[in-house]
């Protein structure tokens, strides 16, 4: 990715909280970043942390009630998604950026062939005959690797293993050329051997085809293989981001380094037991008003409790929302930088 890419998403303050009968909770906290075109964002932290509430609020997919996005702008081609209409944001979806989910499993209609879930993107996104759109659906699923592509158009998603049902995913998801890719951990349903397969198709889907990709993960491992460039979110807040080799060279917030350190080591020696980070992530129930990691922090101080850190610049391309990166201090050296 070149350093003059232009930018093609650009999110800006994003609040997104949860009404629910105990109160509300405040998923996304003051959310901001861009993506460049032909970068590969990572997106990194542990269930909770407000990753994928994060994503599904860029394209309006979570349920309004009981969720509600009080602040923020996302931008793609200078168009507010925050503020499109219905019909504004159904072109967007599966258009200019395509969604990879979780689990292809529940993500694919049990009832339809795949056949026609790749050509139904392709006729309303694209106007596409259904001769048209039945050859570009043969295309895509040879493009990710399906054999006997035009045979398999009608077969349905039972028919097929974890692998090629993420693979038919991906393809839907590329169907419309999509400008933005977004993959919610869609690694994480699958075995080692078939995860490693699809990432090295991803990495070649993304060379070949030049899109920008978000990829949400809690495996500090896929993003060193794939990334660019990371965000590390944390109580649903950003905490650090950093081009991919300095994050893991340089941590600058005392969570990342934690993270890093809990990544297991292959060695010829015997290891010791895993690192933990010790206690729970925060409560989101209320706005937060001081460092959400505080409770879990070796390094923090009266402050901590008192104040939410801003975001500070560390480096080139660097900044970690830390009173210690403030300050220059550095944190310990991450086991596996």
């Amino acid at each position: 990715m070149a350093e003059t890419a232009p930018t093609v998403l650009d999110v800006r303050d994003l609040k997104t909280v949860f009404r629910t009968r105990s109160g509300e909770v405040h998923a996304v906290n003051s959310v901001s970043f861009d993506l460049k075109a032909g970068e590969l964002l990572g997106v990194v932290g542990e269930s909770g942390s407000g990753k994928s509430v994060t994503m599904m609020s860029l394209l309006g997919l979570l349920p309004m009630p009981p969720a509600e996005i009080r602040s923020g702008e996302v931008l793609l081609d200078g168009v507010d998604l925050l503020k499109a209409d219905a019909r504004t944001l159904r072109a967007v979806r599966g258009g200019k950026v395509g969604f990879v989910f979780q689990d292809p499993m529940t993500s694919l209609n049990p009832t339809f062939s795949v056949g026609f879930q790749l050509r139904e993107p392709l006729r309303k996104h694209m106007g596409m005959s259904k001769k048209a759109a039945n050859d570009r659906a043969v295309e895509l699923l040879e493009l990710v690797g399906i054999p006997d592509a035009r045979e398999r158009l009608k077969d349905y998603p039972h028919q097929f293993s974890g692998g090629m049902r993420q693979r038919v995913m991906i393809a839907i998801a590329l169907a419309c050329d999509p400008k933005v890719l977004i993959a919610d951990e869609p690694t994480t349903a699958l075995d080692v051997t078939i995860q490693a397969q699809i990432l090295e198709l991803m990495a070649d889907l993304q060379s070949r085809l030049g899109m920008a990709v978000i990829w949400i993960t809690h495996d500090l491992g896929v993003i060193a293989g794939i990334a660019d460039r990371v965000l590390v979110m944390y109580g649903g807040q950003i905490v650090e981001q950093a081009p991919v080799r300095e994050l893991f060279a340089n941590p600058r917030h005392p969570y990342t380094a934690a993270l890093l350190k809990t990544v297991p080591k292959v060695s010829g020696e015997r290891e010791a037991r895993l690192t933990i980070i010790e206690g729970q992530p925060p409560m989101l129930t209320a706005h937060p008003t001081a460092c959400p990691f505080r409770d879990r922090c070796a390094h923090a101080f009266d402050r901590c409790e008192r104040e939410n850190p801003a975001r500070y610049t560390v480096g080139d391309g660097h900044d970690a929302a830390c009173f210690k990166a403030e300050s220059g201090d550095v944190m310990p050296e991450a086991a596996h930088a």
